[in-house]
């Protein structure tokens, strides 16, 4: 059986806070709950793209409810903002997609000198879900998504050590590396609810080879050497749109079947409809005992569930 947008159930009374939402996956992700009845928080860096977004949202669904906030996870000070807006006027989140990201950048900083593809992919929406954690655990069944990548099979557990790869810095390497972290994020947090006792779950969701414009944005920034034109020319060619590609990420967030500290993907890996995927290295443990560690240190944050729920 296909599983499409026709099968999200109503989402009435629900709030939803989408990052990067503002263009590709994260506007269609946004306009799919809006148009089930959630209130959507369109989280985005680039303001004047996102009131075209929310213009875009509202002329598809009339009456549907969103609103903006500025996010630039590339900047800590940034998040603690947007989570303070989005904390006093929603005391409660019903979903968390951490959808923004960038692949194979050049080597950047952001704002607090990380390497710009684990300090956006990961350590912002792990800075965003830290803010965020206690209205999520305050929603009846909660649901944390974060979009991983196949280029997660690039990747390495990050190096305590070395984590932005400043020793042999290669862009298609870093963006492997930032995947899996995304990928043990959401097993790691997944795990911490149900150790909690809480009804939230975490759960991860790749969209294959899609059409979203994050490749030319790659191409564009001077990102992901040959591969970078290669990759912008096979998913203009071949690649799902972004209708088709947001599919995955929806039904993690969505279907009432889907459990916690899963994958969902698409049937045949660059394509197809979402389906629950195998998890490769599964357990993973050292990696996100690793993981918590490393990001612990580098934000000054802590997601610790127990904690919250005890406060």
């Amino acid at each position: 059986m296909t599983w499409s947008i026709d099968d999200i159930p109503r989402q009435d009374g629900r709030v939803a806070v989408v990052t990067g939402a503002n263009g590709g996956l994260g506007l269609i992700t946004a306009i799919a709950l809006a148009g089930k009845g959630a209130h959507v928080v369109m989280a985005a860096r680039d303001q004047k793209k996102a009131a075209a977004a929310r213009d875009q949202l509202l002329a598809r669904h009339p009456g549907a409810s969103a609103e903006i906030v500025e996010l630039d996870l590339g900047d800590l000070a940034s998040v603690e903002r947007a989570a303070g807006t989005i904390l006093a006027a929603h005391p409660a989140i019903d979903l968390l997609i951490n959808n923004a990201g960038v692949m194979a950048m050049p080597p950047r900083r952001t704002a607090d000198g990380f390497e710009s593809q684990l300090g956006i992919n990961h350590l912002g929406h792990w800075a965003l879900t830290a803010r965020l954690l206690p209205a999520v655990l305050r929603a009846p069944a909660a649901r944390v998504v974060t979009l991983t990548s196949t280029a997660q099979h690039l990747g390495r557990p990050l190096n305590p050590e070395d984590p932005f790869l400043d020793r042999n810095y290669k862009p298609w390497i870093a963006y492997g590396n930032s995947k899996l972290a995304d990928r043990h994020f959401a097993q790691g947090l997944d795990r911490r609810l149900r150790a909690a006792g809480v009804t939230a779950r975490a759960l991860t969701a790749h969209p294959g080879l899609a059409d979203t414009g994050l490749q030319s944005h790659t191409v564009d920034q001077g990102g992901g050497g040959r591969l970078g034109p290669f990759f912008l020319t096979l998913t203009r060619r071949i690649g799902m749109t972004p209708d088709r590609g947001a599919l995955c990420q929806l039904r993690a967030a969505t279907d009432p079947h889907a459990a916690g500290g899963t994958m969902y993907g698409p049937r045949w890996t660059s394509s197809g409809p979402p389906v629950r995927r195998r998890l490769i290295r599964p357990g993973a443990d050292h990696a996100i005992a690793v993981l918590w560690s490393v990001s612990r240190r580098l934000t000054g944050l802590d997601i610790d569930v127990a904690r919250v729920v005890a406060a």
